[in-house]
């Protein structure tokens, strides 16, 4: 069985100086498909039709400069994911400002070096495969979150708003950017174990009795073995916070019975946000709490249930918790 031939990247390369687009043509021909543009209105009619991986664009051309070209490139949803490296004889620091204002990603300066060149399409054609891996990694990740939903009568929108009261409440507790990011795309996996759950017990409309509560006190577990031990990164978070959202700052939950800092941090913030919706929220067995009641509650198990701090933290954000509250209500 033959394999299907290998897609050459695709590279628009635009300058009115036909010797210019010949040495590029040289220069990256063996390893690259090459589309060529002399000017800014052939080269915007060319990106929209062909989509290339990555453009090589000269600054100064008549009647459209480079920088206009890219202004428009980026202003256009169908090509502003597009990267461009301005290929200029321009070295002013304020021209590299103008270039990177535009929308550009780098600059390589004329005479170019067929090396340099080489060099810069390769780091920036690799730049976007990453970007493609981690986006199409993080829709799986959301994809297998609802597939626990439809094993449960928790809706979409459920792990919508607690992702978001997630990504407050760990602004707020400090944590960085790059942090707050892998947790609130990790929220919504916190209960992916329940898949593991029969559905008489997971469905069902009575209280459970001793024997399926032990049962559905193994979701946690299932949950972190179902995304897998990660030394770093968001498939990280998402097995901490699957394994420990129902531990107790007072070492009363499950499945280990941590207590205090022992219990990740992810994993305490996800426990306020994931109750906070479930409590406002109507429940198959239950009316909706409303936001005063279900703060209440939190500064009942102030030092229990919570860690004291992140219920303080959480209570100050009431106004943008209202908001998202509204945002993603059920219909």
């Amino acid at each position: 069985m033959h394999s299907a031939p290998k897609r050459l990247p695709v590279i628009l390369a635009v300058d009115d100086e036909s010797t210019n687009l010949q040495l590029l043509r040289q220069i990256l021909q063996d390893r690259y498909s090459l589309l060529f543009a002399k000017d800014g209105p052939r080269a915007l009619e060319l990106a929209a039709k062909e989509q290339p991986d990555l453009i090589l664009l000269d600054v100064m051309m008549p009647d459209m400069t480079g920088y206009e070209v890219c202004r428009r490139l980026k202003a256009d949803p169908a090509t502003a994911g597009i990267p461009v490296i301005f290929v200029t004889a321009l070295t002013d620091s304020t021209d590299e400002v103008d270039g990177f204002d535009a929308g550009a990603v780098d600059y390589i300066t004329k005479p170019v070096s067929p090396a340099v060149v080489k060099a810069r399409v390769r780091l920036h054609l690799s730049l976007v495969r990453l970007d493609e891996l981690k986006a199409s990694r993080l829709e799986i990740v959301q994809r297998l979150g609802l597939a626990a939903e439809y094993k449960d009568n928790e809706t979409g929108l459920h792990v919508i708003r607690m992702s978001h009261y997630a990504r407050l409440l760990g602004i707020a507790a400090g944590m960085d950017e790059d942090d707050v990011d892998d947790l609130f795309n990790a929220a919504p996996m916190h209960d992916i174990g329940k898949i593991g759950i029969p559905d008489r017990i997971l469905q069902k409309p009575a209280k459970l009795d001793e024997d399926e509560w032990r049962v559905m006190q193994t979701h946690p577990t299932i949950g972190a073995d179902i995304i897998g031990r990660h030394a770093t990164g968001m498939l990280a978070v998402a097995c901490q916070v699957a394994q420990n959202h129902h531990e107790k700052w007072d070492g009363s939950g499950y499945p280990n019975g941590l207590a205090g800092e022992a219990i990740p941090l992810a994993a305490r913030i996800v426990a306020v946000a994931d109750v906070f919706d479930a409590l406002t929220s109507v429940r198959p067995y239950k009316q909706a709490w409303t936001v005063e009641q279900a703060c209440d509650h939190l500064r009942a198990q102030r030092g229990l249930h919570f860690e004291p701090r992140l219920v303080d933290l959480f209570l100050t954000q009431l106004p943008a918790v209202a908001e998202i509250m509204e945002k993603w209500a059920e219909r």
